[in-house]
């Protein structure tokens, strides 16, 4: 192992070394946590969902939020989650979101059938659990457009920076 290490090391540089070791790290965690999110989605989706999140469960960052949003939900059971990483995952559930479509950038949708996407899913899935206030600056220009560009780095590079492999 210490061999390893210090091969990596000197390949990659000391700072993506520790990036990889807090990824590895994050990565097992996300699969176990990952687990019990699938067992308990089953068991807490709503039927009378406002909003429905699609989301990355293999993603470890993004998995902090669902957990965090699922755990809000409880008392609002306002929220429908769907794992688009799941083999279950279907399209044709999801108002024809494809797998890499709904990998790209966060989707929501809403109970009326329309798809929202970005610092917009966000802000209706943190008013579905009583948390609009935090995301309610995001309504109105240039606060919009900022927040959505950020989002949008965030969004491209995001599989980098958790050290999930790539769909492509």
């Amino acid at each position: 192992m210490a061999m390893r290490t210090a091969a990596l090391a000197a390949s990659w540089g000391y700072k993506h070394l520790v990036v990889r070791a807090i990824q590895g790290a994050a990565t097992d965690s996300a699969a176990s946590k990952k687990s019990q999110t699938n067992e308990s989605q089953s068991e807490s989706s709503p039927s009378n969902w406002k909003v429905k999140m699609l989301y990355d469960g293999d993603c470890p960052l993004c998995m902090r939020e669902v957990n965090m949003l699922q755990e809000r939900n409880k008392s609002y059971q306002s929220i429908k989650f769907v794992d688009i990483s799941s083999d279950d995952y279907s399209a044709q559930d999801n108002q024809g979101l494809d797998y890499e479509t709904a990998m790209g950038r966060i989707h929501a949708i809403l109970h009326d059938g329309t798809i929202v996407k970005d610092v917009e899913a966000f802000r209706k899935l943190y008013e579905a659990v009583g948390l609009g206030w935090v995301y309610a600056i995001t309504k109105y220009e240039p606060i919009a457009t900022i927040a959505d560009s950020v989002y949008g780095v965030w969004a491209k590079y995001r599989m980098q920076i958790t050290g999930t492999l790539s769909i492509a």
